[in-house]
């Protein structure tokens, strides 16, 4: 191992850096904001709107998440119609179509979370809400979510690692994050091994910084709650189907 070559890495790792946040937040932003309707669907008394959202996340969740990210840049694009659409120019960007797949991919996972802390309120709360005349949309925001996201917010902090993590994917698709630039200069290298060092502790570092955020954010936001933890998350009640 070359001690030189570490240091040479260095700025050139860093220079993915600002590319490889920009893929996190915002693939992270997209999976969150898809799966609150996705879990409300998963909880939904309706069964074709179970059924939809069920093979929604069994299609993301069984498949590889760099073979749904090549289908969106690379297969998606033999389509005429796709090619002529007010997407395309989203579509044919490397980036945003990494934000894309990371996000939709992402967003099955949250949503089976959400739908599980869903199902750990008691079924007594949503009959409380009832008699006392509360609609079932402000039951949702004002009883429902507030319980269900104190509960799953560490599995939340612990998703946009994972995000954080699929982001080195978008070097398949040509975008020049930190593990596409540690490829691009290994190639002119050949030091495989100091390169890589230095781009997996970049990434251990980012994803430190995000996991203290999200503690910190946690004790400042839920210090003065009593509710439960993440486990409540997992599955265990029978749903309290309430969602339409």
């Amino acid at each position: 191992m070359s001690l030189e070559m570490l240091l040479r890495a260095i700025p050139v790792v860093l220079t993915g850096l600002k590319l490889t946040l920009l893929i996190t937040l915002a693939a992270f932003a997209v999976g969150q904001l898809v799966a609150l309707p996705v879990a409300l669907g998963r909880v939904s008394k309706f069964r074709l709107l179970r059924g939809a959202t069920w093979l929604y996340t069994f299609l993301l969740r069984g498949s590889p998440l760099l073979v749904q990210l090549f289908i969106l840049y690379y297969g998606l694009a033999q389509f005429p119609a796709v090619r002529s659409s007010v997407f395309w120019p989203i579509l044919r960007d490397p980036v945003y179509c990494a934000i894309l797949a990371i996000g939709i991919n992402s967003s099955a996972y949250v949503a089976e979370v959400i739908a599980g802390g869903i199902r750990k309120i008691p079924a007594g709360q949503f009959e409380a809400c009832i008699s006392l005349g509360l609609s079932r949309r402000r039951t949702f925001i004002d009883v429902v979510l507030p319980q269900t996201y104190r509960a799953i917010f560490p599995s939340i902090g612990n998703e946009i690692i994972l995000v954080l993590k699929a982001s080195s994917l978008a070097s398949a698709v040509t975008v020049m994050e930190m593990t596409g630039a540690a490829r691009a200069f290994t190639a002119k290298t050949y030091a495989p091994f100091e390169v890589f060092i230095v781009a997996g502790l970049v990434y251990l570092l980012v994803g430190f910084v995000f996991s203290l955020i999200f503690r910190v954010s946690e004790s400042a936001l839920f210090r003065s709650t009593g509710l439960g933890s993440s486990k409540a998350a997992a599955a265990g009640r029978r749903p309290a189907e309430v969602a339409s």
